[in-house]
Formats: C-alpha cells, sequence, structure tokens
C-alpha cells in the first residue's frame, strides 16, 4: 500500500501543492489605487474583468480623497505608485511634469474600445499635453445654471438666461420686483470668475504660460461684469447670509446658481416640495449670441505608472473600464456621469430632465492652462486674495488685476527657468 502511495498518490499531491502555486504566481497583479466612492464601488466590477482576463488580477487601493494627492506625491519619490491610478485631471500636468506617467499614444492607436471621438473633446483635452495623451477620462463633470423657474417666469423669462446681458437683466428684473438677490456668485470660489474670462476669450496665461495675462481686455471685461452683480446688490458679498444654499435656493433668497451634477439628487432630496417642479438646470450663457458658453471640463482620468513592468495588463484595465457597457455600470454604482458619450443614449439619462442639461454643456468645454502651478495660481491667488477684497470694495479692480499678474509672475518663475533650460 505505501508503495502505491508513493508512486502514484505523492506525486499528484505534489503536482497539486505545487502546481497550483505556480498557476497563481503565473497571473499578472495590477495594482490600482482609486479615491473616494470609486475606489469603494470598483471592486464591484473587477470580478467580471477577471472573468475576462484570466491571467490578470487587479488588487484596490481605496484612498480618501483629502489624502490622495499627498500620498501620490509620496509614492512617486519613493518609487511605489501603482502600475495603475486615478488622477483628477487636473493634476495630470503635474504628474507629467514629474515624468511619473506612461505617454499612451501608441496603446490608443492600437486599440479598439479607447479613441479620442468616443469621448466628450474637452475631456479628452485635459489629458493630453504637447500631443501627448497622458490619460483615459474614468468619468466627467462639468458645472451648469440652477434657476428657478416660477421666479424668471414671475419676472418675463420664460427660458434660462442664454446671454451675459440677460443674465444681468433678469437678475435686475428679480432685485426691482421681490427685492431679493438673484445671482448667487459665492466670494469664496473662483469657478465662476475662471469660467466667464474664458467665455470671454482670456488667455490667462501668456508667452507659453509663462506670465500672467490677468491685466487683458478680455479677463477685465469678465471681472468687470460679474462685479457689478456684488455693486448692485444683485448677489450677496458677505458668505455668512448663505449658511445653507438648498434653503437659501429653496426661499428664493437667490434664484441662479452655477454648480454641479452632484446637487442634482441634493436639490432633489432638500428642497421643499412645493418647489420641486419650480427649478430646472441650464448650460451656462455666453457673453454674445453663441449660446451656449464654455464650461469647464473636471472629472477624473485613468493613468499608468511610468516604472509599471506590467504597462500592457494596465492597458487592458483601463480598456476594461472605458467600454460602454462598464461606464453604465459605474454610473449606477455611484452616478459619475460617464465620459463615453454613446452611454449618454441610454433612456435613464434621455429622460432625465436635470442631465440633459450637463451633456449639452459638455459639449461645449474648454480647459484652464495645463502647467502644475495652474491650482496654486486659482486657489491662492484668486479664489484667496483677490475676490473677497474686490466684491468689497477694499481694492479697485484694476489694482487687483495687476497685482494678480505679479503674484503669478513670481509662482512661473521656475517655469521660465525650465523653458530657458530646455
Amino acid at each position: 500500500m505505501k508503495e502505491i502511495f508513493f508512486k502514484y498518490l505523492l506525486p499528484l499531491l505534489l503536482f497539486s501543492i505545487f502546481g497550483c502555486g505556480q498557476e497563481k504566481e503565473s497571473k499578472t497583479i495590477i495594482n490600482f489605487w482609486a479615491m473616494g466612492v470609486e475606489g469603494e464601488a470598483i471592486s464591484k466590477l473587477i470580478p467580471e474583468f477577471e472573468k475576462q482576463n484570466p491571467n490578470i488580477k487587479v488588487n484596490v487601493l481605496q484612498i480618501a480623497w483629502v489624502a490622495a494627492h499627498e500620498k501620490l506625491i509620496t509614492a512617486f519619490a519613493s518609487e511605489t505608485l501603482p502600475d495603475v491610478f486615478q488622477l483628477g485631471n487636473t493634476w495630470i500636468p503635474e504628474f507629467v511634469a514629474m515624468n511619473a506617467i506612461q505617454p499612451l499614444n501608441e496603446f490608443v492607436k492600437q486599440s479598439k474600445v479607447v479613441s479620442r471621438e468616443k469621448f466628450f473633446e474637452g475631456i479628452w483635452e485635459t489629458n493630453v499635453i504637447d500631443s501627448i495623451v497622458y490619460g483615459i477620462p474614468w468619468y466627467v463633470d462639468t458645472r451648469v445654471m440652477f434657476y428657478r423657474t416660477d421666479i424668471l417666469k414671475s419676472v418675463g423669462y420664460d427660458h434660462p438666461p442664454k446671454t451675459w446681458q440677460e443674465l444681468y437683466d433678469v437678475s435686475k428684473r428679480i432685485k426691482q420686483k421681490y427685492n431679493r438677490y438673484s445671482f448667487f456668485i459665492p466670494t469664496n470660489e473662483w469657478f465662476p470668475f475662471i469660467v466667464f474670462a474664458i467665455q470671454n476669450n482670456a488667455q490667462l496665461l501668456k508667452d507659453k504660460n509663462q506670465y500672467g495675462d490677468f491685466t487683458s481686455k478680455e479677463f477685465k471685461e469678465a471681472i468687470e461684469f460679474l462685479s457689478k452683480f456684488y455693486y448692485e446688490g444683485l448677489s450677496p458679498v458677505d458668505m455668512q447670509q448663505v449658511l445653507n444654499v438648498y434653503q437659501a435656493f429653496g426661499e428664493g433668497f437667490f434664484s441662479i446658481y452655477i454648480t454641479g451634477p452632484w446637487n442634482i439628487t441634493e436639490f432633489q432630496n432638500r428642497l421643499p416640495k412645493e418647489i420641486q417642479n419650480k427649478w430646472m438646470t441650464a448650460p451656462l450663457p455666453s457673453p454674445n449670441n453663441d449660446y451656449p458658453g464654455y464650461s469647464l471640463p473636471g472629472g477624473s482620468s485613468i493613468v499608468i505608472n511610468k516604472l509599471s513592468k506590467n504597462k500592457n495588463a494596465a492597458w487592458k484595465w483601463i480598456e476594461y473600464l472605458s467600454s460602454e457597457k462598464t461606464q453604465y455600470e459605474f454610473y449606477k454604482l455611484v452616478s459619475s456621469l460617464p465620459a463615453v458619450k454613446n452611454v449618454w443614449m441610454n433612456k435613464e439619462f434621455q429622460e432625465n430632465v436635470f442631465i440633459k442639461a450637463f451633456y449639452e454643456q459638455l459639449q461645449k468645454t474648454k480647459p484652464t492652462p495645463k502647467i502644475p502651478e495652474w491650482e496654486q495660481i486659482v486657489f491662492q491667488k484668486i479664489q484667496q486674495q483677490m475676490i473677497e477684497p474686490i466684491a468689497r470694495r477694499r481694492i479697485s479692480i484694476n489694482d487687483a488685476l495687476i497685482q494678480l499678474n505679479k503674484d503669478v509672475d513670481k509662482i512661473l518663475v521656475k517655469r521660465r527657468w525650465l523653458l530657458k533650460k530646455k
């Protein structure tokens, strides 16, 4: 009996032990870092990918958004970035500057799933620097106008304002009839000022993004236009007056607000029942008759670590996340708007009256300057140091823009040095 065991059963047992181990080791393991709720939900999509790709295993690490940037920078410094990871598309220039992420042109060229025309043009463009693709859009974001249809109709507007002049006119009418604010422009948000400037063809930076261009005629006109709403009592200046956006909008404290898709659900849940059929969304107005005006492209992209040894497997994962089926499944999990245009043809999107404005707006977006210093410029210099002083008349618009140019030129000193060195 012992002889039979050693002759026949023992080799089978050893194969079972070591053969299975070798099979497991033969799989390519890719590490994927994702942020926030996306990181929580993505694990539900992995089984289908691994079924389609039995030789690839995906390990996911979820990272909180508040810690994501620092963790990614630390991982880059220690050469421990994962094979593939999520980036906010405004972070792309920074990681390109660090030489941290893989150019994807050749992958895209050979792909039957990923191609430029399948994505919203403005969103795709945020991932392209000097004609090189560095990221593939995962989900998209932009901002549109939320407005009170009943209040606008009561002052003669049965449609949302489509031009700057209509926006100003309807705001004055609301002020005259109700003695209320109309267009809420938060003094602690940079977005309205940059997006109206871009609509007015302001370049923001000049000379290959080496200097500020905030004293330009186009930028100044946009700031002067928005400042009128503060100066004429059409928008609150003191943020303490709007501690709860939903309550203020529901009570008619203001009637127009620029915000993002996350607020569709919030408005539906938080506004009083009697207001639910009295608000709507619309694309942003234009400075002329070229409606709609531009908004900014937002969202997240998927990139590949330049040092990854598993780039081909990582690309298969990106293709899987970019397929129409997966994009739709992902939307159902987290409500993040799909980056692939065809997914918007689903009945679920076509019948959602609030989503329609976002689809229209996503056809017309324009990215901000694609340099690593841009977030520092908009958050530190524009949002924190420029908007409120102008709104409270602590500084003239001219002086504020001159100072802004000086501050931005200091921030861009290193960029000028690097370009000169090249």
